[in-house]
């Protein structure tokens, strides 16, 4: 079955995020998905780190992430939930953006990064389930320049030309999280930038082991074994693990990630405890863990 005729089964997905409500084609039922979605399906790039390529069709993506109780990157989290919202009946555009988040001024990357224009009556949302540690945990309006606010932080968009700049607020300053035009990407697209994040030895999905998850109360990361807490309000707290058993209960017990135990993946699990070296410090690892897990 291709992916343009494959339904999911929307039981089985609202079971598995826990959405009880009748849907409708209103901005309520969009939020609810939305937050459903996100506290109950982890990122997690477990898939790549462990050496095996992300299959994005739209069948696998729900195996996955449904009925294996996985968690996924943008492709997988976001073409999922394209689906659920056009089967209930929404409007929904899967778009394309440069990831900017933590990159020098003036760096211009290729547009690697899945996300989501859904329309609700005249208006348009941006959604993308899909951002790591700073996934949008509420619809943003794209016609609106002011400040936004969601559960777990706030943000604007600002137009120029033809391409979007999302920003997010970081204590006082504002920081770049990416930019896109509202162009209508193909699986196609995707297919080729996916290709790239999880077989490329230099993609930070190859390279790095990322977890996050949205809670009402703040968020947990995870890059490769430093564990990160962010709060709502307060300062993030980071600690060290300190074994691949204490890893993978982790994965479990705060992601909902079952490791698989294929050969190798100790192995590679394994290597994330060897001594670091001068340039992987602490405190880079500290700096670097959002650029990380996004």
């Amino acid at each position: 079955m291709t992916e343009s005729t494959h339904n999911i089964d929307l039981q089985k997905y609202f079971e598995r995020i826990g959405y009880y409500n009748k849907p409708s084609l209103d901005l309520d039922t969009l939020k609810s998905i939305l937050t459903q979605h996100i506290r109950t399906l982890p990122f997690e790039n477990v898939t790549s780190f462990l050496g095996s390529p992300v299959n994005i069709d739209l069948a696998a993506i729900e195996q996955k992430l449904v009925n294996q109780k996985r968690g996924g990157y943008c492709f997988e989290q976001n073409a999922l939930l394209r689906a659920v919202l056009q089967q209930i009946g929404f409007t929904v555009t899967g778009l394309a953006a440069r990831v900017l988040w933590q990159t020098p001024p003036g760096h211009q990357p290729a547009q690697s990064h899945m996300i989501l224009l859904v329309e609700v009556g005249q208006v348009h949302y941006l959604l993308d389930a899909g951002f790591g540690s700073n996934t949008l945990t509420a619809p943003i309006r794209l016609d609106v320049s002011d400040p936004q606010g969601t559960p777990h932080g706030t943000y604007r968009l600002t137009l120029s030309d033809e391409d979007y700049l999302l920003e997010v607020k970081v204590s006082d300053s504002w920081q770049p999280m990416y930019s896109f035009d509202l162009r209508p990407r193909t699986t196609g697209d995707y297919k080729i930038a996916n290709w790239f994040c999880c077989t490329h030895p230099e993609s930070r999905f190859v390279e790095h082991l990322i977890a996050t998850r949205a809670f009402p109360e703040g968020r947990h990361a995870l890059l490769n074994r430093q564990l990160s807490y962010q709060p709502i309000t307060g300062p993030k707290t980071v600690i060290m693990l300190a074994s691949v058993e204490q890893l993978r209960k982790t994965l479990l017990e705060v992601f909902g990630i079952e490791t698989p135990r294929e050969a190798g993946a100790d192995q590679k699990l394994a290597n994330l405890f060897k001594v670091a070296t001068s340039s992987e410090s602490c405190d880079q690892s500290i700096a670097n863990i959002d650029q990380a897990a996004s």
